[in-house]
């Protein structure tokens, strides 16, 4: 903060005690702008005009007091004013008012503008947050709270860019707060407690319930069988979403170990190097699940024969009732940090708890190396903007070797003490539907694949779904077809996210829109067609792919991802993972390889992916857009159709498009030419295919897809 001259704080609105933790925090004194039915009630006016506060109200009468802080500011001072122009009611930013500009217009040149950014206090009782989180405050023994200041800026930046800068201060605030954090084992062991004998995960298919009590015992029972089996550090898994899978990666942690889940929908090639990349020597599965892959076509006994492999049915048989009795006993009468000495082996929260395998949809599968750190910010991330309430419960059906799965459906309701229900098949829908409907989930989390399916599903009832309060999709592009299917027929919107297995996964969201009932102002949380805002600790960042130089609002460009949950790095490939990581003015940006551009509002808009483009005859076309255009032209918009750019002499490269159905494609083509689409971006082969190319997430497997698209013009 300059120690002269006019300063204007402009930042984030948290709780009812901003005001305070700010200018604790401020060297110089503050006066702050303030709604002025606030400041006139008779017990607290005395309190703001010792503090010099500006009151200030909607209508002609805000000019006034804008006047003033002008003044204010010509005249050396410094004033805080809260853009949002309410408290949070979602833990987010809401949108920045520009009152402050019109202020900025009658200052004086010396006059600056000083971002900041204020963390700790959401989740507090000052703050507008669910109970939940303002009950798992109450057991802490203390509350870090955070102000970040940014360096000045002039008195003529617009909301839009202010926005952006107060985002970038969140990661700086949130870099301080996760050094507080514990590992994810102690994390789980203190959350196990916190849940005690209430549901802690329920699975679906053995049909079995388990308390924090019996889950945390469950999986100290596992980490004694682990010490025995591997002296190793790093840990194969394949296991599906399931109470078993879900405890052996939580005892595996408990252990000290890395965990590295593995795509068992992925070839044998993607499998057999994953395991030489990572080191695997041992091998933890279930027989049950290997003869359920079995019958799926899916045969592994390749790869189990080149390891070790230990089952989880031979691991709990040899588990004497006694063993389990006193485990269980010491987990109920113990305190969890003497449980966190005796049975954590895992306490350097930088060093790496789970290597994943990128999906490969475009290439060859990656090792994205992940932090306790790094998983356990994007917890917390999540917890805060989905504002988690004490009646939630997740329903749990993505794979654990996707980091939507390992991180959001697994990680996140363990360590917040949300109560989970676990499904080892996505694509089972109906298995999927029951369980919501039994359980009266509030919480699923899907792909737009798999979302498609509860459309499609003529015996899914809308009432099955009647307890979800949130659905969210990531991992891929949500189709707005199914957008708009799953709104007509469960009446429950789908909310985008936004993020890579490189970021955790999740850097954007989009999240309901909030009300508050003294001046019926709304918290916008969402933009349909966007990915949403950054999470707090997170700002994206849209600039030019050659001299990464910022672009204006609304430009679109490489997408940049800039936080705590950004990956440690690819394994064994320093090479690869100095091209993705750029480090900007001290921050880690992660490239995305994303096009995309943020909006006047702070929202992120994604054009496409940049792989994703073809050059037919000179033009640059989107390869997505071509997929909705036809998507919009078919009668049937839970059909799916994907677009490829293959090799061609005269053009340089030509659209081939892939469909599982009969189409009639004369007829299609007529279609695109009349809803304007480019002549070039309509592809010029067809091709029905017995199945559309998916990767394990439920994501395109566009690799396999453009070689299907070779293959069919053979």
């Amino acid at each position: 903060m300059p120690a002269q001259g006019g300063v204007l704080l402009l930042g984030n609105h948290i709780s009812w005690v901003d005001w305070a933790i700010i200018q604790l925090a401020s060297p110089r004194p503050v006066r702050f702008v303030m709604l002025r039915s606030i400041y006139e009630r008779w017990y607290l006016t005395w309190l703001f005009d010792l503090f010099g506060c500006i009151p200030i109200e909607q209508g002609v009468s805000s000019r006034n007091a804008l006047k003033t802080v002008s003044d204010a500011l010509n005249k050396g001072e410094v004033v805080c004013l809260f853009p949002e122009g309410t408290i949070s009611r979602t833990g987010h930013l809401g949108d920045f008012r520009r009152g402050y500009e019109r202020a900025c217009m009658d200052v004086t040149s010396d006059v600056v503008i000083l971002p900041f950014y204020l963390r700790g206090l959401w989740g507090s009782q000052f703050s507008r947050s669910s109970s939940h989180l303002k009950n798992n405050s109450l057991r802490l023994t203390r509350r870090d709270l955070i102000v970040a200041f940014g360096a000045p800026l002039p008195a003529t930046t617009t909301a839009d860019v202010l926005k952006r800068r107060v985002f970038d201060l969140s990661i700086s605030s949130w870099e301080a707060y996760v050094e507080t954090l514990p590992t994810l084992s102690k994390a789980w062991i203190y959350s196990a407690k916190r849940t005690g004998r209430r549901l802690a995960i329920a699975d679906v298919v053995s049909g079995r319930d388990l308390s924090g009590y019996q889950a945390l015992t469950g999986s100290i029972v596992l980490a004694r069988r682990i010490k025995r089996h591997s002296p190793e550090q790093n840990l194969g898994l394949l296991l599906p979403s399931s109470a078993g899978g879900m405890l052996a990666n939580m005892a595996a942690l408990l252990r000290g170990k890395t965990l590295v889940n593995l795509n068992y929908t992925a070839s044998f090639a993607a499998l057999e190097a994953a395991v030489a990349q990572a080191d695997i020597s041992t091998l933890y599965t279930s027989r049950r699940f290997i003869k359920k892959l079995e019958g799926r076509g899916i045969q592994l006994e390749a790869l189990l024969n080149r390891l070790k492999v230990v089952y989880l049915e031979d691991a709990f048989e040899k588990v004497s009732l006694v063993e389990k009795l006193l485990t269980l006993v010491s987990v109920t009468l113990l305190p969890a940090w003497l449980l966190c000495w005796l049975h954590s082996r895992a306490r350097n929260s930088d060093a790496t708890a789970a290597i994943l395998f990128s999906s490969g949809s475009e290439g060859a599968p990656k090792g994205v190396c992940l932090s306790h750190k790094n998983i356990m910010a994007n917890v917390k991330q999540t917890a805060e903007v989905l504002n988690t309430e004490e009646q939630d419960i997740i329903m749990a059906n993505l794979p654990l070797f996707h980091a939507f799965g390992l991180t959001i459906t697994q990680f996140m309701p363990l360590i917040e003490s949300v109560p989970v229900v676990c499904h080892p098949d996505p694509t089972d829908v109906m298995a999927s539907a029951q369980a919501i409907a039994r359980y009266q989930a509030t919480i699923l989390f899907g792909t737009s694949t798999f979302l498609r399916l509860y459309n499609r599903n003529s015996k899914i009832h809308p009432l099955m779904l009647n307890s979800l309060r949130l659905v969210v999709a990531g991992a891929e592009k949500l189709n707005e077809d199914v957008r708009n299917s799953f709104a007509l027929k469960f009446s429950k919107p789908l909310y985008e996210g936004y993020g890579a297995t490189e970021t955790t996964p999740v850097a954007s969201v989009n999240l309901p829109d909030k009300i508050e009932s003294e001046r019926w102002q709304v918290q916008r949380g969402q933009k349909p067609g966007s990915v949403g805002m950054p999470l707090p600790g997170t700002s994206c960042r849209v600039v030019d792919p050659e001299t990464f130089e910022e672009l204006p609002t609304g430009e679109a460009g490489m997408i940049l991802i800039g936080g705590v949950q950004v990956m440690q790095g690819y394994l064994n490939n320093p090479e690869k993972t100095d091209s993705v990581i750029k480090n900007i003015k001290g921050t880690r940006w992660y490239v995305t390889g994303d096009k995309g551009y943020i909006d006047s509002d702070g929202f992120l808009f994604i054009v496409d992916r940049y792989s994703r483009f073809a050059k037919v005859a000179g033009e640059m076309i989107s390869l997505c857009q071509t997929e909705q255009a036809i998507s919009h032209s078919l009668e049937d918009p839970d059909v799916e159709v994907v677009v490829v750019a293959v090799s061609d002499a005269k053009k340089g490269e030509r659209l081939v498009a892939l469909h599982d159905v009969e189409l009639d494609t004369d007829s299609l083509k007529q279609a695109l030419i009349k809803s304007g689409l480019n002549n070039l971006a309509i592809p010029d082969q067809w091709y029905r295919v017995a199945a559309l190319p998916k990767l394990g997430s439920g994501k395109t497997d566009f690799g396999a897809a453009k070689a299907l698209a070779l293959e069919c013009g053979v």
